[in-house]
């Protein structure tokens, strides 16, 4: 489940004042369809957003999210399907996994925290760390109480007592080793079981041209959930296309683009306004950028012109530049080009 239909859900529950509850996975084994720091939300109508099973335990989920509600007190749920899953849940669906998820209650009148925060995250540019408490023996400290933290800042803390500097700590920890993981904190006062979860907020991809083949690639990186901006010198092509969904579109000059996008919030680029001048300014202008993944459109004879061309300059995207752009899929037409290239491009962003 992607960060933004999670957001864009929250954001029409929390204007019609519903409650809700966020099911956090903290802890896995075996095979499972969601890792440590998954989310999925559930309104005080039982109906859900995200998907922690697969669609199999969601039901069960609902009805525990309501009863979480009506005790305002967070609720752990074990589910382990390798132990007679048949009989336990009458499902089959022959999983052999074991989840442990958190439930959390999200109310107006705590401003629907630490949730509201987290939304906040998603939106902007830089990760951040979640702790939550699932588990302690600390009276300051009941299981629900979070803290965020991003670029060393807190942005949201209901954790109090001098155990706060420890779960910092922590969490600074966690973050560069970049992977959502549970941890105990043993103190002389009493044991705390955290979950640190790292929030990532969607890439931003530039696609810089607008013709009959950026809709397919568009509409596929907004389905991952990714932010999306696209560009095109011509108008016809801009006015011809279906863009609805992306985040920002722009009918300007090849260089008068750094005076609209800040390049340095861009995470991939696509150039592939089949024109070679245009394509050359846009490389250029890519190149002394951080940008890490960026694909060129075109045949390989083409490529080496172009970076021929671009002379010195073209060293600064060495690494970075993949063209043709996408992975050998035996891609045929738009749909399929475009699944390459969406393929490729998750890759890079998603494995570093």
């Amino acid at each position: 489940m992607t960060a933004r239909q999670l957001t864009d859900a929250f954001g029409h529950w929390r204007k019609s004042g519903k409650s809700m509850v966020l099911a956090s996975v903290y802890e896995t084994a075996g095979s499972t369809y969601s890792k440590a720091g998954a989310q999925m939300l559930i309104n005080s109508d039982g109906d859900f957003q995200g998907m922690l099973s697969g669609g199999c335990l969601e039901g069960d989920l609902a009805e525990r999210a309501r009863q979480v509600l009506e005790s305002g007190v967070p609720q752990i749920v074990t589910y382990d399907l390798g132990q007679n899953d048949d009989e336990l849940w009458g499902l089959g669906v022959g999983c052999d996994g074991l989840m442990k998820i958190f439930l959390q209650p999200l109310r107006a009148e705590n401003g629907y925290e630490p949730f509201a925060t987290m939304v906040k995250i998603f939106g902007g540019d830089d990760s951040a760390i979640a702790a939550t408490v699932l588990e302690a023996d600390d009276a300051l400290n009941t299981p629900g109480a979070s803290l965020i933290v991003a670029r060393g800042q807190l942005k949201y803390c209901d954790v109090q007592g001098d155990v706060l500097a420890d779960v910092l700590r922590m969490a600074g920890d966690v973050q560069q080793a970049g992977l959502s993981v549970t941890r105990n904190l043993c103190r002389p006062g009493g044991k705390m079981k955290l979950l640190f979860a790292i929030l990532r907020p969607p890439p931003r991809v530039l696609v810089l041209g607008a013709g009959l083949d950026a809709g397919p690639l568009v509409r596929l990186i907004t389905e991952l959930g990714w932010r999306v901006i696209v560009q095109d010198h011509r108008p016809a092509y801009i006015e011809a296309g279906d863009f609805s969904e992306a985040e920002q579109v722009f009918c300007v000059a090849a260089d008068e683009l750094p005076a609209k996008v800040d390049l340095d919030r861009i995470d991939a680029a696509v150039v592939m306004s089949h024109h070679l001048d245009t394509d050359r300014k846009y490389l250029a202008m890519l190149a002394p950028t951080s940008i890490r993944y960026v694909a060129l459109l075109g045949p390989p004879n083409r490529r080496v012109r172009l970076i021929t061309e671009l002379g010195d300059k073209a060293s600064a995207l060495q690494g970075r530049l993949h063209g043709p752009a996408g992975m050998d899929i035996g891609a045929s037409g738009p749909a399929s080009i475009a699944l390459s290239i969406v393929a490729q491009m998750h890759h890079v962003l998603m494995s570093g």
